[in-house]
């Protein structure tokens, strides 16, 4: 298959810039009803508290999701939102899949296990206006809490017979991706079908996903990466998934490294965080990773000090360093924007006070970033302006192609139409980087920018030299963000601590760490017990609602 690559692009290299038409074309539900005879495993889910392994057949999940299909089709009418609300289980894509078929719009969300998840489910909901609301025999209980009978469906009790798929437009909505909710409140970005073909093809080459490779994780399916990496992504190749709860990789990650050592041909994604958690106990037994093709580190900032530790563990059991694959994507874009490549993660030392300033600088002894990579099937720029910035100068960057959303459900936004180089339809990702040497680099947050006497400083940066101050300060659980006082603008940081420690000793120890590594006295340092810093569905820290809570400047 040929595609056109455009040498213009800023890192492209030799590849394509451009989805082929013929993949537009073809839904992620045609694909998947093409299989009906297919008795090949589909999904998989471990479910280690029971100790039980639950897996259906291509063949087993079309007849399921067609009566689901059936099902809301005659309960609902065509287009509607239906929200799907179950457990990381076989319910979820049996659910999806029928909303699909239906003609309707899914809106795929979380189990409400918490109180403050089913605040904001509740408030989702009400957003979307969904005419139902699916879910599994699992959770059905505690879903009632919430939602009125009469919109509740349990997807895994439903039976009669299957009905036929209804083929969508390209154009119309597959499904509201609610963003995690890190800088703003969550808001429901509409993926039509043909974003979801386009993010499936990009990913597919990117990181050569086929009908042999088993896509294996953890992440939460209402979640972009979880639903693409371990939903659509097998649909649209036709390979296996293999899949646990979140919260089992959680309270022992161990479970993650089994199940990519039991599998062949692995590609799995996980965040930045859980590279780090799988490292720190000591590797089960016997453990093999060789035939871990592909490991993407995305959805956070990529450490270059996780990629090192990850290596020095699990290198020796087989997992190869080229398997890392750095790489960025949001929610606006389906998932997928860059990755690194068959190389492996590659980094480079700047100057702090240059790239600051926004201007990328190699040097000894500055700040080292992961870059995180090149774009498959789309064009990405770094824009100043209004303009096109050149390599090594930082600007937003835009992303334009097929796999973009058409714009957050009921809000009037410009993300999403953007005009850069004589058309629209680029989206701005808010997101700073900085193309160097054929890669792209991220720098920060646009919004979540702190400046101080003219100076700019992005809150990662801080949080890293924050939660390295002090022994009691817990790993990725720190806040940075800007604050306004009486003094005027200044800089704070939250962080979660152990509590193992004096409290002056920690908050001195943190003041120092960043007032020698960036010039930058803190206005303040809250240590809050461990849980108290607010997180986004997708486990990071919320810094915007860290800020509306410990956000009072001092001084």
């Amino acid at each position: 298959m040929s595609t056109p690559v455009s040498a213009s692009d800023p890192g492209s290299g030799a590849l394509p810039d451009s989805v082929p038409a013929d993949v537009l074309g073809v839904s992620l539900v045609e694909r998947l009803f093409g299989r009906a005879g297919d008795q090949r495993p589909a999904y998989t889910h471990q479910d280690h508290l029971a100790g039980v392994e639950d897996t259906v057949t291509w063949a087993e999940l079309v007849t399921r999701a067609g009566v689901v299909a059936a099902h809301l089709r005659r309960a609902a009418e065509p287009g509607d939102r239906i929200a799907i609300v179950a457990a990381q289980e076989i319910a979820y894509p049996v659910a999806f899949f029928g909303v699909l078929a239906a003609g309707m719009t899914a809106v795929p969300l979380m189990d409400p296990a918490s109180r403050g998840l089913g605040r904001r489910l509740a408030g989702i909901l009400e957003d979307c206006s969904a005419s139902l609301v699916l879910t599994s025999r699992r959770v059905a209980d505690r879903v009632r809490e919430f939602v009125p009978a009469e919109r509740l469906v349990v997807a895994d009790e439903l039976s009669g017979p299957p009905a036929e798929p209804v083929l969508p437009a390209p154009e119309a909505p597959a499904y509201l991706q609610y963003t995690s909710g890190s800088t703003r409140d969550p808001a429901g970005v509409v993926i039509p079908h043909r974003a979801v073909a386009a993010a499936c093809w990009q990913a597919s080459v990117a990181y050569a996903v086929g009908p042999d490779t088993t896509c294996a994780g953890w992440i939460p399916f209402f979640h972009d990466m979880g639903l693409v990496q371990l939903l659509c992504l097998p649909a649209f190749a036709g390979c296996r998934s293999v899949f646990m709860a979140p919260l089992e990789f959680v309270h022992r990650p161990q479970r993650w490294l089994r199940q990519l050592a039991d599998y062949p041909d692995v590609f799995t994604a996980a965040p930045n965080f859980a590279f780090d958690l799988a490292a720190v106990e000591p590797p089960p037994d016997g453990l093999d990773l060789s035939r871990v093709r592909v490991a993407l580190n995305g959805s956070e900032p990529v450490r270059p000090e996780t990629v090192a530790r990850f290596q020095e563990v699990f290198g020796p059991l087989g997992f190869r360093r080229e398997a890392h694959r750095p790489s960025y994507g949001l929610a606006e874009a389906t998932v997928y924007v860059t990755s690194a490549g068959e190389e492996g993660p590659v980094s480079a030392v700047f100057d702090r006070a240059k790239l600051a300033a926004g201007e990328a600088v190699e040097t000894e002894g500055g700040q080292e970033l992961v870059s995180v990579g090149r774009p498959v099937g789309q064009q990405v720029r770094t824009v100043a302006d209004g303009r096109v910035v050149p390599d090594g100068t930082v600007g937003e960057v835009w992303v334009h192609g097929p796999h973009l959303g058409t714009g957050y459900w009921a809000r009037e936004d410009d993300t999403f139409d953007a005009h850069l180089e004589g058309h629209g339809g680029w989206l701005r990702t808010g997101d700073l980087g900085v193309w160097h040497r054929g890669e792209l680099y991220l720098t920060g947050r646009l919004k979540d920018v702190i400046v101080v006497d003219g100076r700019n400083y992005h809150p990662h940066d801080l949080e890293v030299t924050a939660e390295q101050a002090h022994p009691a300060v817990r790993r990725g659980r720190v806040a940075a963000f800007g604050v306004t006082g009486e003094a005027g603008e200044g800089a704070a940081v939250a962080a979660e601590w152990t509590g193992e420690a004096n409290p002056t000793e920690v908050r001195r120890a943190v003041l120092r760490a960043v007032s020698g590594e960036y010039g930058l006295t803190l206005r303040d340092v809250r240590l809050v017990d461990p849980g108290a810093l607010p997180r986004t569905s997708s486990g990071k820290v919320a810094r915007a609602a860290a800020r509306a809570r410990y956000g009072d400047a001092r001084g």
